[in-house]
């Protein structure tokens, strides 16, 4: 696959750029500036595609040739989003909610290229069901600060926390952080004239 425009993965994430790679667009990387603020109000899909919209403008703004790619990861369960928590605290609190029960997780993705004004969002939601966890399982995995950067307080692909899903249903690379098949689809129908499978 082959774009006719530079492509510019704005996040900083090595998950999604380990994605991106697996897709084997030739890309770059430029974390954005801008701050994640989830709207208030807005269902859990829509809060994520908003999000990445503010990552995407700004560096879409600064290369405006380029098609640029944001996303954000949100995980849903019981009424409440579950972001990125603050300490482990947080962490604990979120890790035991999810305990023995099913959540749903929404990445929201965003291209956009500035010289000519396009803009095309996506999402993907998938639901993941976890094992029951003991406090000694929660401790352990709090204790090695891999939750604190992942929204929902863990990540499905490494350590323990990858043994606590028991299943999912739906994109496995929407929970990493980047549902390729959705991005291949939204790029392959709305950015036809700058992708190539050649």
């Amino acid at each position: 696959m082959t774009l006719s425009v530079p492509l510019i993965l704005a996040s900083r994430s090595p998950r999604r750029r380990q994605l991106l790679e697996a897709l084997g667009l030739a890309f770059t990387v430029q974390g954005s500036p801008a701050e994640e603020r989830v709207p208030a109000g807005a269902s859990f899909e829509e809060a994520a595609r908003r999000v990445a919209r503010q990552k995407a403008r700004p560096v879409a703004e600064a290369s405006p040739d380029a098609l640029v790619l944001a996303a954000d990861t949100i995980a849903y369960y019981d009424g409440a989003l579950l972001e990125k928590p603050a300490d482990a605290d947080e962490a604990r609190r979120m890790l035991r909610s999810l305990s023995g029960s099913a959540h749903r997780v929404c990445t929201g993705g965003v291209l956009a290229r500035a010289s000519t004004g396009r803009e095309e969002s996506f999402s993907e939601v998938t639901r993941v069901r976890f094992a029951a966890l003991s406090n000694k399982e929660i401790d352990a995995y709090v204790a090695t600060g891999r939750p604190l950067d992942k929204a929902g307080a863990y990540g499905i692909q490494q350590g323990l926390s990858s043994a606590f899903v028991e299943g999912i249903e739906g994109d496995y690379h929407n929970v990493v952080g980047l549902p390729l098949g959705r991005l291949y689809r939204t790029l392959r129908s709305d950015f036809d004239d700058l992708f190539s499978l050649s």
